[in-house]
């Protein structure tokens, strides 16, 4: 593996790119992950292969963004600078993805950059899976997708669009009876009236058949790939940030 500085953003007041805690990763030909900023970002990646040449493990910088960088945010930055660190994994739930058609592929796409959470990508066959892969995506093929329910986190969110509606709704069974924090289906609301008779008459209650969400992303959007995956990100940024904000709160509560 190739020797890398962690940036990451320590601080930051006023109006900046990115907000304290974002990092990105740093090798002697490539980086991964953003701080933002343009300037600000070009100088930190320059400093940290500056570093990687002189064998220096640490450092700590703050930046004025106008008189330093020449950029109108009116904010500062303190970056820290670890060689060999790695950037503290997302502590947002992880996302399970049942399909790889267009849509599934451009969740994918979308959401893993975001930090949202680790993305899983699950289809029936390797063929079915996007090549290459999206930075970050895990694959996982399963002829019998319902079978590897069991192993998915009960803290994940899954969005289910596979080829076959009866897929989706063994899923979506086998996904009530496993546990999540939170599903989506594809769909019109045709097929989640029908769906919602059928899980019924499957054995489950009313109150857990409407945990699963149908359709998914906003549906003023329209019905292209892509503007279904940026409004399922849009949600799911929502409510990341609704419950950061709570846990805020709650601990400032409990500070006072």
């Amino acid at each position: 593996m190739s020797p890398s500085v962690l940036i990451s953003i320590a601080a930051a007041k006023g109006s900046t790119p990115r907000d304290a805690g974002t990092s990105m990763t740093v090798t002697a030909t490539g980086q991964s992950g953003t701080i933002g900023g343009g300037a600000l970002e070009w100088e930190a990646v320059r400093i940290a292969r500056h570093m990687l040449q002189s064998g220096k493990p640490a450092e700590r910088r703050t930046v004025v963004l106008g008189p330093d960088m020449g950029q109108c945010c009116g904010g500062a930055v303190t970056l820290d600078f670890t060689v060999g660190a790695r950037a503290t994994p997302s502590s947002a739930g992880p996302i399970w993805i049942w399909g790889a058609g267009h849509v599934g592929r451009a969740i994918a796409a979308v959401l893993a950059p975001l930090d949202a959470g680790a993305v899983t990508l699950v289809d029936t066959s390797g063929d079915r899976l996007p090549d290459p892969l999206p930075d970050g995506v895990t694959p996982l093929v399963a002829s019998d997708m319902t079978r590897v329910v069991r192993h998915a986190p009960r803290d994940a969110r899954h969005f289910i669009l596979t080829y076959s509606h009866d897929i989706d709704l063994t899923l979506c069974d086998a996904l009530l009876r496993h546990g999540f924090t939170g599903c989506g289906l594809i769909g019109s609301d045709t097929k989640w009236a029908r769906f919602r008779k059928r899980l019924a008459a499957l054995g489950h209650a009313e109150e857990d058949i409407r945990r699963i969400a149908c359709p998914i992303g906003d549906p003023s959007l329209g019905k292209h790939p892509q503007a279904i995956a940026i409004g399922v990100a849009a949600r799911l940024l929502r409510d990341t940030a609704a419950t950061t904000n709570k846990e805020k709160s709650d601990r400032d509560f409990n500070i006072a």
